[in-house]
Formats: C-alpha cells, sequence, structure tokens
C-alpha cells in the first residue's frame, strides 16, 4: 500500500502544494528520496504521480510539488512558464524534502521528466542538494534549437511580440492574458500540434490541470538556455531517451559534457509515451532504480 501525505512547504512567502508517496506510514524508517517533476505547464498529478508509485513500491520516499502559479500552489502571475522561478522552487524542494526526519541524509534523487530536466540541470548547476539527477525523456532546448517546433525564428518573433504586450498588461494593471496550454490546429496555443495526451482524460487531461499558459511566457521560454548548465554539472546522472523524444542530439552533447558520473539507456518510444505508458514507464524506472542502487 502506499501512502500518499499531503506537505506543503515554503519558498519565502509562497505556499508550494507537495506530496509524499511511501510504502510505509512509519516516520522512523529512513529512505532514499526522489523528488519527480513533469513537463512545462503541467501539475504533480500528471507525470510525476506516475512515476512516483512505482518508485515508492521500490522503498523510495517520493516527493511531488506544483511549482509556483500552478496547481495548488500559490505565486503570480499565474500559468506563467518562468524557468528562472521553477529552478528556484526546485531548490527549495529539494532542500526541503533533505530536512525530513524519514529521508537518508545525503540521497536526495531529482527525477526530472520532460522540460522540468533542463530546470534540474540548471538548479544543479546553481548548488541545488540532489545527490542524483535522472532525467528521463528530457527536454533540453536553447533558441536556435527550439525554433523550428514554432514555424522558424519568424514564428518565434511573432510570439514575443504578443508576449511583450502581454508583460506590459501584467506589469501595468496586473492582467494575466492566457492562451490554451494545448489546442491541436490552434497556433497560438501553447502546444498545437495533435498530442493524445494533453487531449485525453485518461492520460493528460487530468481534473487538477488548467489547460493555460500565460502569454508572457513565451519572453522567459525562448530567452531560456537549457544546455549550458551542463558544463557546470558533477553530479552523478543517468539519461532515459530514444530517438523517438525530442532533441536527441541535445540529450548526447549533455551527456557528454556533464563532469561527473553518468549513464544513458536509449530506448523505444515517443516523447508522450514517457510520460505514462508501462512500456516506457517500467524502463524508466527500472533504470532509476538500478542506477541509485549502483551509483
Amino acid at each position: 500500500m502506499i501512502h500518499r501525505t499531503p506537505l506543503p512547504f515554503f519558498k519565502g512567502d509562497v505556499r508550494l502544494a507537495g506530496q509524499l508517496f511511501r510504502n510505509t506510514d512509519r516516520l522512523d524508517v529512513r529512505q532514499p528520496a526522489i523528488v519527480a517533476t513533469g513537463s512545462w505547464l503541467t501539475v504533480k498529478e500528471q507525470m510525476p504521480a506516475v512515476y512516483a508509485v512505482p518508485l515508492a513500491e521500490r522503498g523510495y520516499t517520493v516527493f511531488t510539488f506544483d511549482f509556483s502559479g500552478f496547481g495548488e500552489s500559490g505565486g503570480e502571475p499565474r500559468q506563467a512558464e518562468i524557468p528562472d522561478r521553477k529552478i528556484g522552487d526546485l531548490i527549495a524542494a529539494i532542500d526541503f524534502v533533505n530536512t525530513l526526519a524519514c529521508v537518508e541524509p545525503d540521497r536526495v534523487a531529482h527525477l526530472a521528466i520532460c522540460a522540468s530536466a533542463q530546470y534540474g540541470l540548471a538548479a544543479l548547476a546553481r548548488g541545488a542538494r540532489a545527490s542524483h539527477f535522472i532525467s528521463i525523456a528530457g527536454w533540453y532546448h536553447d533558441p536556435v534549437s527550439v525554433a523550428p517546433f514554432y514555424g522558424g525564428m519568424p514564428g518565434v518573433s511573432a510570439r514575443l511580440e504578443v508576449a511583450k504586450s502581454a508583460l506590459d498588461d501584467y506589469t501595468t494593471n496586473g492582467k494575466v492574458a492566457t492562451v490554451p496550454a494545448y489546442k491541436a490546429g490552434d497556433e497560438t496555443a501553447a502546444m498545437f500540434f495533435e498530442l493524445d495526451y494533453y487531449g485525453n482524460a485518461s492520460r493528460g487531461a487530468v481534473p487538477q490541470w488548467t489547460n493555460a499558459m500565460a502569454t508572457l511566457s513565451w519572453l522567459y521560454w525562448f530567452t531560456f538556455d537549457g544546455l549550458r548548465a551542463a558544463d557546470h554539472v558533477q553530479t552523478p546522472a543517468l539519461f532515459v531517451h530514444s530517438d523517438g523524444c525530442v532533441f536527441p542530439d541535445n540529450v548526447r552533447s549533455i551527456h557528454a559534457r556533464l563532469r561527473g558520473p553518468k549513464q544513458m539507456v536509449w530506448s523505444e518510444g515517443t516523447q508522450t509515451d514517457f510520460y505514462d505508458q508501462p512500456a516506457q514507464v517500467r524502463v524508466a524506472v527500472d533504470a532509476a532504480d538500478a542506477f541509485l542502487k549502483g551509483v
């Protein structure tokens, strides 16, 4: 039986909603811990919860949380994908889990799915106290590699203009303009191509998820460099990826540049398969378990 315990924590004055997954309700039983995070614009009940259960079954204390401005967490502006804010949240979450008596000292790993992997890498470069880093279908972008998703630089420039106007509205009157996080065929949406995961109530379209992105997010998304932190990270790292996932060449580049112990598991499946499909999740969980027990 997996015990789920709501456990909020704070980053400054902002209350962040967290949940602890354990296979025991005894707080005197110490376990290695994992902070699990998901893709951009998502909440803890999506990818992180999918991974939390099988990892908790294997004897890990798994902590999931909503980033500032998302889900049950506080923070303004809402639904804003701001990498620097998320990096700070990650550092705070890992620090918090390191204080828990039911966790083995200095055994708090970060397991990051999709876009939160690039934030996790940046958090490590800033000194996040994670003992291990696990990237599952990691999304690592810079302005050049991300542009083709949006019609090249003309598409990026158009979205930046909309974002500048939205940011001006927010700073002037507090209004947060939004677009859909996912809407197939709507090019104003954050994700506008067919993705069954976000459109399917049995997969990612869970009740806790708000299908919206603050339009000002484009400014922060397109100007973020998710690759540069690799040169400054020595934390033991595992990458689970495939040619069917995003940016395989970026993942190989980051893996090569890391300074510490590192492993790569090259598997099969598409990006969203690794979010919740049993075969891909099993591969990732098996690899993570072996990595954490062997390094």
